[in-house]
Formats: C-alpha cells, sequence, structure tokens
C-alpha cells in the first residue's frame, strides 16, 4: 500500500485569523492521525499573508503537542535562511520532547522573494550551492561526530527523519548521494517530476539511514460527495494560484462557482499547468485519478495537500482521501 501523508501549508483563510488557522492546524493534524495517514507536515513561508507557518519549529511543537502517534515535521526548512546549529537546536529540542516522532524536510528556496529574503538574512551573500555543505554540517551536529568542534545542546545524539525535498534534479541527485529520502514537490512544481524520480532512483547510494530508496511525491486531493461540488472546493486554492503568479498573493479566498471556466485560456493554461498532479472529485473520480498517479510514479507514499476554504469541507476531503487508498490497496 502506498501511504499516505499531509501537507499543511496552515492557510489563513479571507476574514479569519492566524489563531484560528493554528487551532485549525492541531485539529487537522488529529483528525489525519485517526484516518491513519503517516505523517504531517508544514512549510516555511515568510511574507505572505495567507500562510501562518513561517515559525515552521514552532508550529510543529504545537501541532505535536495536540497528536500521539503520526509523525510531524517539516516539509520543508528552507536551509539557506538558517545556521544549520540553530536548525539542530531547534530540531534536537523536538526530538528531545516527541522522540521518534519528528521528520525534517530540507530545502534550498528561500521560501519567499529577495525583499523578505534579505530581511530574513540580512544579507544576500551566501552561496545557494553550499546547501549540501549546509546539510552534511546539520548531520554532523546530530551525530555529534566532532567534525563542527561545537556540540549542538540540545541536537547532538538526536535524530529527526531527514528528508531532502526538490523541485528539479538537483535535490534528488543530493537526496541520492547521501542515502536520504526525496520528496519531490509535483504539487505545485510538477514539470521535473517523472526525470527527477528516475535520477533518484537510479543515483542512489545506501547509507546508515537508508537502504533503498525512499520517494515521495506532492499531489492536491480535492475530494467530496459529488465531482461538482469538490471542484466548487478547488476553486478556493485556484484563486490563490493565480493571485500569486500575477504577483498579488492573498489570503485564501471562499470558492467561487465556475471560476476556471471564468478564466480564459491563458489562466486556465496556467492552473492546468501548476495543478496537473491533482485529483478533484467524488470518491470515485479520486481513486481513478490517484491510482494513475501511483501507478506512474511508484512512489512509497504520496504527500496530499489542498486549500479549502471550509475547514470541515477540508476534514472530509482528506477522510475521502484515506478512504479511497485503503480501498485501492484492498483491491491491489
Amino acid at each position: 500500500m502506498t501511504r499516505l501523508s499531509l501537507l499543511d501549508l496552515v492557510p489563513v483563510v479571507e476574514g479569519g485569523t492566524v489563531s484560528q488557522s493554528l487551532a485549525n492546524a492541531a485539529d487537522l493534524a488529529a483528525h489525519a492521525e485517526s484516518l491513519g495517514y503517516q505523517r504531517y507536515w508544514v512549510a516555511e513561508h515568510h511574507g505572505m499573508e495567507g500562510i501562518a507557518s513561517a515559525a515552521t519549529a514552532v508550529v510543529i511543537a504545537h501541532v505535536a503537542a495536540a497528536t500521539r502517534t503520526i509523525r510531524v515535521g517539516a516539509g520543508g526548512i528552507m536551509l539557506p535562511n538558517h545556521a544549520p546549529l540553530v536548525i539542530a537546536e531547534q530540531f534536537g529540542t523536538l526530538d528531545a520532547l516527541f522522540p521518534g516522532r519528528i521528520d525534517l524536510g530540507l530545502g534550498r528556496a528561500p521560501g519567499s522573494d529577495q525583499r523578505v529574503a534579505r530581511a530574513m538574512r540580512r544579507t544576500l551573500d551566501s552561496d545557494p550551492n553550499a546547501f549540501p555543505r549546509d546539510v552534511l554540517e546539520l548531520q554532523s551536529y546530530f551525530a555529534d561526530d566532532g567534525q563542527t568542534g561545537i556540540t549542538a545542546t540540545p541536537g547532538a545524539g538526536a535524530s529527526p527523519q531527514m528528508w531532502i525535498l526538490g523541485s528539479s534534479l538537483f535535490g534528488a541527485q543530493l537526496a541520492a548521494a547521501l542515502g536520504l529520502p526525496y520528496a519531490f514537490a509535483s504539487h505545485f512544481a510538477p514539470d521535473a517530476l517523472d526525470q527527477a524520480l528516475g535520477v533518484y532512483r537510479r543515483e542512489f547510494r545506501p547509507s546508515a539511514t537508508l537502504a533503498r530508496p525512499h520517494a515521495m511525491a506532492g499531489f492536491n486531493i480535492f475530494a467530496a460527495d459529488t465531482d461538482e461540488e469538490a471542484e466548487y472546493l478547488a476553486s478556493s486554492q485556484q484563486q490563490a494560484f493565480i493571485a500569486l503568479r500575477t504577483g498579488n498573493p492573498r489570503r485564501l479566498p471562499p470558492p467561487v462557482a465556475g471560476y476556471r471556466d471564468s478564466l480564459g485560456p491563458q489562466g486556465a493554461a496556467v492552473l492546468n499547468q501548476v495543478l496537473s498532479c491533482s485529483a478533484t472529485g467524488s470518491p470515485a473520480t479520486v481513486a481513478r485519478q490517484l491510482a494513475a498517479f501511483v501507478e506512474r510514479t511508484q512512489v512509497d507514499e504520496v504527500m496530499v495537500t489542498s486549500a479549502i476554504y471550509d475547514h470541515q469541507a477540508r476534514k472530509r476531503s482528506i477522510a475521502i482521501a484515506a478512504e479511497v487508498a485503503q480501498d485501492l490497496a484492498k483491491a491491489a
């Protein structure tokens, strides 16, 4: 059975508050746990009005405290924004608080625009090509092998499960070289998915962490009782994507009937590209589309994500996804 995990950007909806978004995150994670999801991740984004997970380690602690068994972590931490020692301390603390449940996905994108990145880092002089070196330094702190000359406290001896994230071949090559699990961001950047998975599997070198490749891919699921209702729910994320692509990011708007049809050919083409790794519809429709994605990619896990304006409708959507996955496993 291909496992399901859940990515939550902790959306702030129009008319809502950050406090409510964070409460919803804890409730959604507990719901995913009850449905058998493998892990729950939040992602580091900065300067975005509609995303409440900027203080990623803090949100992880909040969610982990509200759950008991599901793995909780970052999908991911944007390592160029931070000194590796700081991340070792943060995730060493999380591992001490919630042993055996913490994931640390690492990416090299800024998670923001250049203006916000400068405010975060104070300088943009850091070399993006230093990402592999930073990952190795972070591993050294957890291993407490003395290579850095510094003992991370907390951090030394901690064992969060480390992942490499990516939307290009770079992350696939690095994950393969280091023998780490790999997650591809196909839920919003699908173009290089098949090529990246091929590179990762071909070039993978077994490590003390992982004996064979373990790949996960992002996949949007908007599920409801009918195709029409699911398409209506999906229009919130569609609006948010169009707003982001046109330089006008916003809070997650309420759904709009017939939104995709109102965009015209150019806008529809943008959505068709960015959301090509998606399932939208009734349980039967989602089952067909999810099965086709798993057959195509052969991934070990599917990272389900979706931004749905109504919290109860979102919980219903991930419940349908879990039911569909269980039915597909029984039929296999």
